[in-house]
């Protein structure tokens, strides 16, 4: 078989699509990628590995343009903002001004406090405590 040849026929009869989009079968299917049925056929773990991958990439990218001094943190403190990069992305991120002046003088008490006072905080649950308190002690408990 030529695999080569398979894949661009594939292509050209399912299309390529980078989105989602609902299919015309009956019943209708949530579809992507290559004619992949999201509905009943989902991700295999190694593919939720790539995505997720992926993700941190560009969640560490935002996390970088928002905090110049990002390389001279330590780890933990560079995770919770990846970690809000990637939950927020960077337009919401942006906006969290108070909480990224904080962090980018090294406040980090303050840092918390601006996470504490926000609506996301209220949203995220313990996502949030958790996160707030790895910003203000530097250690994921």
């Amino acid at each position: 078989m030529n695999k080569i040849r398979l894949t661009k026929q594939l292509e050209i009869d399912e299309g390529r699509r980078k989105r989602i989009y609902l299919d015309t079968a009956q019943p209708p299917k949530w579809t992507g990628g290559v004619g992949r049925n999201l509905t009943d056929r989902g991700f295999n773990d190694d593919e939720i590995d790539l995505m997720l991958a992926n993700d941190i990439k560009l969640a560490e990218r935002d996390a970088r343009a928002l905090v110049p001094g990002f390389d001279r943190l330590d780890d933990v403190r560079q995770e919770v903002l990846v970690n809000m990069a990637f939950n927020l992305g960077y337009s919401r991120l942006s906006g969290f001004k108070k909480f990224l002046t904080a962090v980018n003088s090294s406040r980090f008490a303050e840092a918390a406090d601006e996470m504490e006072d926000s609506k996301w905080f209220k949203q995220v649950g313990q996502r949030g405590v958790r996160l707030r308190d790895a910003m203000r002690t530097g250690v994921f408990k």
